[in-house]
This record gives C-alpha cells, sequence and structure tokens, in this order.
C-alpha cells in the first residue's frame, strides 16, 4: 500500500469533518475494541490530553514545543489539518513520513475491518482510524509524551481512552451545538468528560456558567482545579506582526516570553500551556524557565493569524465562530497597520453564521464572500443575507481564487486582506498563495 492508497482507504469511511455530525453516532466502544486489537498502544507514553471550543490546538503545540524543548521525545497529535493529512501526525515536530504513514495503515487495516465485522457499534470512523494510527505511531517511535487534542467534545472523542497526567481545557464558548448541547453548561460537561481521577486539571479562563461545571466534575473525581486567571496570569508588554513579547506569572516563578502568534487570545493560550509545564515540573519533569520560554519561542502553528504576504498583508485565520472572529478583530487592529480593511468570507453551513458577521461586519471596508470546495460549505446567498443584516453588501465570487484576485486587484500596497470563517478556506487560500507565488 503506498501513501496515496492509503489515504484513500481511510477516507472512505464516515467522515464527521466533511458530514453533518448528527449522522455520525460517537461510540467510544469501537475505538476501544480497534486499540486492544493493536494491543492498546495508547498506554504506552504519557498524556497530556486538551479539550476546548477555542485555542485547544494552538494551547496542544505550545505544551509540545515545551516538551520538545526540555528533551522529552513528544508525540502530538491535532485536527483537522490543513494542507496535508500527516500534519495531524508529529513527532518531536515533524511530520510522520509518508512509507510511515502507509506502512501502519496496512498494519491496521486488518484490525479495522475485524472491528467492522464483529458487529453491534456500527463502523469505525475516519477519525477513529486515524487516532488509532496516531497512538500505534507514537508507540512505535517511543515517545515519553503524547499530546493529544480532542476533535470534538471530549466525553465521547476517539482520544478519550487515556489516562493522562494534566487534562486540560481550554476556553469554551458556542460551537457544535447540535452535538454537545445548546448552552454553556451543557458544552462544558462534554469537555470536562476528559478529566479522570488521578490527573490534574488545568482551565483558561472561563465563564462563569462553565466554570462552574468544571469545578463540580473536579470536586466528583477528587482532581485538584488550576485556573488561568487566577492561579496563573500575564501582561502582554510589546506586539508586532511577527507575534508579541509577555510576562507570565506562574505559581513557582515568572516567566520573561515571546511567542511567533499574534492575539491576545495566543497569551491566554500560552500561559495555558506555562500551568500545564509547571505542573509536570511538579511531578517531576526535568522542564525549567529555559524549556519554557524556547519552547514558547519556538511554536509553529500555522493557519492563525499567519501572514502569507507584505504590501499588502495578505494574512488568514481559522477563526470559526463569533467568539473567534470577534478576537480576530481585535488582533488586526492591535497588531497590523492599514489602510483598508478587505475581508474574504466563507463558512461552514453548520455554524453560528449570524453571530461571525454580527462580530466582522463593522470591520472592513470592502467584504467579499465565497465558498471552499468543502462539502459542508455554507451557500453564499446566506453569507449575502446575513451580512445585508448588518448593512453591508458584500461582492460576491465564486471560488476562493476568484475572490483572492479580486481582493488583491482592488488592495494597495497600505491595505490588508484577510481571509477567515473557516478553517477549510483558510487551506484552500493557502494552498492558492503556494501556486501563485
Amino acid at each position: 500500500m503506498d501513501f496515496p492508497a492509503a489515504v484513500n482507504y481511510i477516507l472512505s469511511f464516515a467522515d464527521y469533518e466533511r458530514m453533518p455530525r448528527s449522522a455520525v453516532v460517537f461510540d467510544l466502544r469501537r475505538t476501544e475494541r480497534l486499540l486492544e486489537r493493536l494491543g492498546s498502544p495508547q498506554n504506552a507514553a504519557k498524556s497530556v490530553h486538551i479539550a476546548g471550543t477555542k485555542g485547544k490546538g494552538s494551547t496542544a503545540a505550545m505544551i509540545a514545543s515545551i516538551l520538545v524543548q526540555s528533551g522529552y521525545r513528544t508525540g502530538l497529535y491535532t485536527s483537522p489539518h490543513l494542507l496535508d493529512i500527516r500534519e495531524r501526525l508529529q513527532v518531536d515536530g515533524e511530520l510522520i513520513y509518508e512509507k510511515e504513514f502507509a506502512r501502519l495503515t496496512e498494519i491496521i487495516k486488518p484490525e479495522v475491518e475485524a472491528v467492522n465485522e464483529s458487529g453491534g457499534l456500527g463502523e469505525l470512523t475516519t477519525y477513529e482510524i486515524l487516532t488509532a494510527i496516531a497512538f500505534a505511531y507514537f508507540r512505535d517511535k517511543k515517545v515519553d509524551y503524547q499530546v493529544l487534542e480532542v476533535g470534538l467534545g471530549g466525553r465521547l472523542d476517539a482520544t478519550n481512552v487515556v489516562k493522562p497526567e494534566v487534562c486540560v481545557i481550554t476556553s469554551i464558548s458556542y460551537d457544535h451545538m447540535d452535538v454537545l448541547g445548546d448552552t454553556l453548561a451543557k458544552i462544558a460537561g462534554e469537555k470536562a468528560g476528559i478529566i479522570k481521577p488521578g490527573c490534574i486539571a488545568v482551565t483558561s479562563p472561563q465563564s462563569p456558567e462553565a466554570m462552574a461545571v468544571l469545578e463540580k466534575v473536579c470536586r466528583q473525581q477528587a482532581v485538584k482545579l488550576v485556573k488561568v486567571g487566577r492561579d496563573v496570569t500575564w501582561q502582554r508588554n510589546s506586539v508586532s506582526p511577527g507575534g508579541q513579547s509577555f510576562t507570565v506569572r506562574g505559581m513557582k516563578s515568572e516567566y520573561h516570553l515571546s511567542v511567533p502568534l499574534a492575539g491576545e487570545h495566543q497569551l491566554e493560550n500560552a500561559a495555558t500551556a506555562v500551568a500545564v509545564a509547571e505542573v509536570l515540573a511538579e511531578r517531576g519533569d526535568l522542564i525549567t524557565a529555559r524549556t519554557i520560554s524556547r519552547g514558547i519561542a519556538n511554536v509553529s502553528w500555522p493557519g492563525r493569524l499567519q501572514i502569507l504576504r507584505r504590501n499588502p498583508w495578505v494574512i488568514v485565520d481559522g477563526a470559526h465562530n463569533g467568539d473567534s472572529i470577534r478576537k480576530l478583530v481585535q488582533a488586526l487592529r492591535q497588531h497590523f497597520a492599514f489602510e483598508k480593511a478587505i475581508v474574504i468570507f466563507g463558512a461552514s453551513s453548520d455554524k453560528n453564521i449570524a453571530g461571525m458577521v454580527a462580530e466582522l461586519s463593522s470591520f472592513p471596508d470592502r467584504v467579499i464572500v465565497t465558498r471552499s470546495h468543502h462539502p459542508r460549505a455554507v451557500s453564499m446567498e446566506r453569507l449575502v443575507d446575513e451580512f445585508s443584516k448588518k448593512g453591508v453588501t458584500p461582492e460576491v465570487s465564486e471560488n476562493i481564487a476568484v475572490a483572492l484576485e479580486r481582493a488583491l486587484s482592488v488592495a494597495g500596497p497600505g491595505d490588508l486582506v484577510c481571509a477567515s470563517g473557516s478553517l477549510f478556506l483558510v487551506a484552500e487560500v493557502m494552498q492558492y498563495m503556494l501556486k501563485r507565488t
């Protein structure tokens, strides 16, 4: 089996990233059964498990970077990917090789078929199979730590088969309400499903409604809860288009840090990563102020306020709910000097489109709506309708290439072009800009 055949095989199963999530039956027993057949690779390394609505990927990348700089062989499992499915499986910052991906897929294929043929639980999904491959890969590479980003929710996510050292809950807001619930308390309850006896929990700042749920679960599980914003705080010192410097006051020490990511929300994520590092150090890991500083400074997390071009600025960001759009607009104003702002916007149909448009509509001088090739992409008619309700008349471009060329044709050297609303849109913009240059 070669790499393209391996990818095609995995994508031949139900993929909730590309279909209505209400059509997927979430059941951890499928993943558990598959992992048993593989010799329970999820138990081969220590785990840091991360759930949340926003910031969990960035936080996971920062934690993994700190562990690597501290000398620990570290696996990082995230989703979705932007340009290459191998982005999801990294060890010490390097993507899995195509040959290794194909080899593991070939090994796992008969076990997948055995689980599916055993009946009673439904067929394994693309995400569940990828998660099993990740655990098998990390075991083969003999990692010391595996840093695992939850795909959706937490309680029933395929990653929730580990006994973690630390459970992390990043910022909780409204998203995936068709699956997780229509209140912050219900959503928080699903995220808190990763908290287990024996771990220490770390949470980013939360709304009172979400925090109450996390506190209750930690009491029930007899788990210590570290609160970023109370036990660990941060203060921004300076900003530039390429990142920001800041100070974190931790539980044990004070850290003077810089991060190559823009936005106040990334400082919150970094403070959360520092809190996790301090917890691990308290448990005996050799993590120092220097390795924390180097880990944060060397983190890479593409597609989040990423600069693709200057003069004019071309920036992509995967914001896909109202809260993250608000933070994006704030970051663009703080980090970049520009004359006019042109926004290219597209989103998935299962998102709160009205909430995103409400946060975005007063920012740009020009809006161009478009859609990615993703099957869940919302219609441009819907986007036009939502912007019109806010008194904005957007231009319509049939695809992302047309939208980008239009934006660049009207942008002066002192202007800013920002594409956002969906990671799938961001991926297509990045692909097009790579070809264009």
